[in-house]
């Protein structure tokens, strides 16, 4: 079940970053055929080599497996600042998401 899922989610976001299956393979200092072994199913990354893809492509294993989430750095980086602020702010922009998020709101 998590094998195709784990195949589709390496080729999104190599493809996202513009790379081959090649030069990924290399960067995480596999042989060259290492990624393509994977997405093609004949192998599954260890754990280790999981938490280096993931550190690759800079996202948490969480958002390895929340393909929902368009930018998962730029998310990251927003909560983090997010969790900073009062709860006075944190209710104004909760005011604007809702806004944002439903430009047609009933009156």
């Amino acid at each position: 079940m998590y094998e195709k899922f784990i195949q589709e989610r390496i080729n999104e976001l190599r493809m996202k970053k513009n790379i081959s299956e090649y030069q990924l393979s290399l960067d995480l200092g596999h042989s060259q055929g290492y990624i393509q072994s994977i997405t093609s199913g004949r192998n599954l990354p260890s754990m280790g080599a999981f938490l280096d893809i993931c550190a690759y492509f800079d996202i948490t294993p969480a958002e390895f497996f929340n393909p929902t989430i368009n930018n998962p750095s730029l998310v990251r980086s927003i909560m983090n600042d997010i969790e900073k602020l009062p709860e006075s702010d944190l209710l104004l922009l909760s005011t604007v998401l809702k806004r944002i998020l439903d430009p047609h709101p009933k009156s």
